[in-house]
């Protein structure tokens, strides 16, 4: 991670680590970047994206950029209409799954993708420079344009088709923007849409933004009430998107990950998938039965979309539920990934849960344990260090993952929260809960020794 930049973008505390001051640098500096360009700078619901969007749109035009306002929208339709539009790149004011106290900043290049590492250490170092500002003729003023959600939406359904006739679905959209799109798009395709907190506020009155089974009790319960054929869910910006069985059970994220790339290679053929360190060993077991390959990446939707451009992959994705459609543009896309969803269990004419028992299952656990910013290259180096002296096969690509003859285990530091996370997998759910509560107890160990 850089000065500003973690693993999605600058993200912070607003008020605290980001402010309209540092959100004017860095519209400055991508300005400067770009040496002016067309920039299309969009926002969530949070109550405080306005001022964190005019202070970069602010420093956008103050270099000489032409901006485009596209207001409220989802992560994935900035990077839709970026793309659609043929702009030089994005600005998303989003911190996606976050409480709401938070907020970010993340950049979009030409082609949808997220800045890449390299890039947004050029953008630092700008952040930190002396910039000029241009001749006071090349100031201009921001345009706006509501017709961004619209441009996602009539993209979707190229893609996928109206295809949803019969269904009933049940659409969680967090309070968030996904409401401006995937009802919409289900609706056009045909299914009967019942929606939980589809009105925007930032406040999050509806659910915590992050989509884990245990912020989505009402839609499992509303799924079950209405007899639906399947429930969706998205996070704040709907970058991501979890579902909800006909019998109203979270569909666990690597198994729908696993049957997302097995489905996909039948219709592709044999092909590269990228998924992240710490996907499920049964997204390998899929693929390799239908002759594809995996390519492991770092943690963050960039860095699998980095894979998918150099691999020529035909997916991507995380167990998060962030998946990205190459053939539509590179930025995960929760709408859409709903959408194919819809449209694989109209093709398949049977439900979800049935899908999901084709999939093999191993224990998946994960586990958080808080961790100040400042202490954890420390930590990590302890428990690197801790682990090469009982482990033989150990990769540090991201993080430190312990490869095992019955599993895995991977103990990375948040790149957005105050986190260490460990995930372990194992062939049985109580070699799982050992490894879990082993490593757990490594990181607090390695964060009492470090002073923590």
């Amino acid at each position: 991670m850089g000065r500003y930049f973690g693993t999605s973008g600058i993200r912070g505390k607003v008020g605290e680590f980001l402010t309209p001051e540092l959100a004017l640098r860095a519209g400055r500096a991508l300005g400067e970047y770009l040496g002016g360009g067309e920039v299309a700078v969009g926002r969530d619901a949070r109550v405080h994206g306005q001022a964190i969007a005019s202070a970069v749109i602010a420093g956008l035009l103050s270099q000489g950029c032409r901006v485009v306002d596209v207001g409220v929208v989802c992560t994935p339709t900035l990077g839709c209409y970026v793309v659609e539009e043929g702009l030089d790149a994005g600005v998303m004011v989003t911190a996606s799954h976050n409480p709401p106290e938070y907020n970010g900043i993340k950049f979009w290049n030409e082609d949808g993708m997220a800045f890449t590492p390299d890039q947004e250490r050029e953008i630092e170092e700008l952040m930190d420079g002396e910039l000029s500002y241009p001749g006071w003729r090349e100031f201009r003023e921001a345009e706006g344009d509501g017709s961004a959600p619209r441009v996602h939406v009539e993209r979707i359904l190229e893609e996928v088709g109206a295809d949803g006739e019969g269904l009933r679905v049940v659409v969680d959209c967090a309070n968030g923007p996904s409401a401006l799109v995937t009802p919409v798009v289900l609706r056009e395709m045909g299914c009967e849409v019942i929606t939980l907190n589809a009105h925007l506020d930032g406040h999050f009155p509806g659910r915590h933004p992050e989509p884990r089974p245990e912020h989505l009790e009402d839609l499992m319960r509303a799924v079950r009430s209405v007899g639906a054929d399947l429930g969706i869910a998205h996070d704040g910006d709907a970058d991501r998107v979890v579902f909800v069985t006909e019998e109203g059970e979270f569909a666990g994220y690597d198994e729908v990950l696993a049957l997302v790339c097995r489905r996909i290679l039948e219709e592709k053929g044999a092909g590269k998938v990228a998924v992240n360190v710490d996907a499920s060993m049964v997204v390998d077991e899929v693929v390799r039965e239908l002759g594809g390959e995996v390519v492991r990446t770092r943690v963050g939707d960039v860095y699998v979309a980095e894979a998918i451009k150099r691999e020529g992959c035909v997916f991507g994705g995380e167990p998060n539920g962030t998946w990205i459609h190459p053939d539509v543009h590179l930025c995960p896309d929760g709408p859409l990934s709903a959408a194919w969803m819809v449209s694989l269990l109209v093709e398949e004419d049977r439900p979800l849960s049935e899908l999901l028992e084709e999939v093999p299952r191993y224990p998946t656990l994960r586990e958080s344990v808080e961790c100040p910013e400042e202490l954890k290259p420390r930590v990590m180096e302890c428990v690197e260090r801790r682990v090469r002296e009982e482990y033989d096969r150990i990769d540090t690509v991201d993080g430190v993952r312990v490869e095992l003859e019955d599993g895995w285990a991977l103990v990375r530091p948040s790149g957005t929260e105050p986190l260490v996370r460990v995930t372990v997998e194992a062939e049985s759910r109580e070699r799982a809960e050992e490894l879990r509560d082993e490593f757990v107890r490594l990181v607090r160990e390695c964060l009492r020794e470090v002073g923590g």
